[in-house]
């Protein structure tokens, strides 16, 4: 089979290479996927450059999402061949590649009706979208809602994740073009924090009250002027620190509007509760097949074109999730 490997540290059109390996034989507990669809995420860059906080020797394959079609199972299984799935293989055997060997405590079964190319770019995004909102915000119906990067892959899953809670949502993006997209999927206000100041805007829309619940993947400068418009009482969501600088909470200024500032830390959780992710999972596949939510994808390109496509998502001209082709899609 063909999988890309990270071979050097560097950017990828110079740390990836297009390998044919040979695919490992199947342990007790494992499936094989024939991998249908990748999804692409801002890690993967980082990881070929070296600068990601877990390392692995070279040559090894990234790749954290996939969606594809059992081949085979080991004796016992609970999965079958045939079955449709969504996968999060654990590096350094990573997903881009044809075949996929992968314990079968990392697949989840999907519906017909959900494409390879969206469940491959649903997981990981609306898992932590599902779990910031609902156990770490406890989001309730009628609240506020301000979700900045609101066309981000998980910024477009928070957005449709607030609106089937029945929450008012207000999304920041960084353009026209991307305030267009946040409305298209839900939201109810869109703000261009490049030329609105989304404090004043937000204060506008809650009559000075503020937003109830903030999800901030951005931190640095956006997490500084979210405090001055979270309502008293609310929520402050860290997911992470797209923005660079990471951002200091200021405890006397917590202390006056009585919010929190709380971490949403995904990967953590899932470690400590499997179960509750895989419930998360099914409560995602009924949301999907009711209509409620619908993953934003900017494009799906060619296998052989991962570099290039990575190229896109590091210089950020994209929106919601980039994926790779790797075999029929349907």
């Amino acid at each position: 089979m063909r999988a890309w490997q990270i071979t050097k540290l560097d950017d990828p059109h110079e740390a990836l290479e297009l390998n044919k390996v040979t695919s490992p034989e199947l342990q007790p507990g494992q499936v094989r996927i024939s991998v249908r669809a990748a999804a692409m995420n801002f890690f993967d860059i980082l990881q070929c450059q070296g600068k990601y906080q877990e390392t692995h020797d070279l040559p090894f394959t990234p790749g954290a999402e996939v969606s594809g079609v059992i081949k085979e199972t080991a004796n016992g299984s609970g999965l079958k061949a045939g079955q449709r799935v969504i996968a999060t293989p654990l590096l350094p055997n990573g997903g881009f590649a044809e075949d996929l060997v992968i314990d079968e405590s990392l697949v989840f079964p999907i519906p017909d009706e959900l494409s390879h190319e969206k469940a491959a770019s649903m997981f990981i995004t609306y898992q932590t979208a599902y779990f910031a909102l609902h156990r770490m915000g406890k989001i309730r119906e009628g609240q506020v809602l301000l979700v900045h990067a609101g066309s981000g892959g998980v910024g477009s899953a928070a957005i449709q994740l607030g609106k089937a809670a029945g929450a008012t949502v207000i999304a920041t993006a960084g353009s026209d073009e991307k305030t267009d997209i946040c409305r298209k999927i839900g939201a109810d206000y869109a703000i261009n924090y490049r030329s609105e100041d989304f404090v004043k805007e937000v204060k506008a829309i809650t009559e000075g009250r503020g937003a109830d619940l903030i999800f901030d993947p951005v931190g640095g400068d956006v997490f500084d002027k979210s405090r001055k418009c979270i309502a008293f009482e609310g929520k402050i969501l860290v997911i992470g620190f797209a923005g660079g600088r990471i951002a200091d909470a200021p405890t006397n200024h917590v202390l006056i509007k009585n919010y929190s500032v709380v971490g949403v830390h995904w990967g953590y959780f899932r470690k400590l509760h499997p179960e509750e992710v895989a419930n998360y999972h099914d409560a995602l596949m009924e949301l999907y097949k009711e209509g409620k939510i619908d993953p934003l994808v900017y494009g799906a390109y060619p296998f052989e074109q991962l570099p290039e496509a990575l190229g896109k998502l590091s210089n950020r001209e994209t929106y919601g999730k980039l994926l790779l082709k790797v075999g029929e899609t349907q």
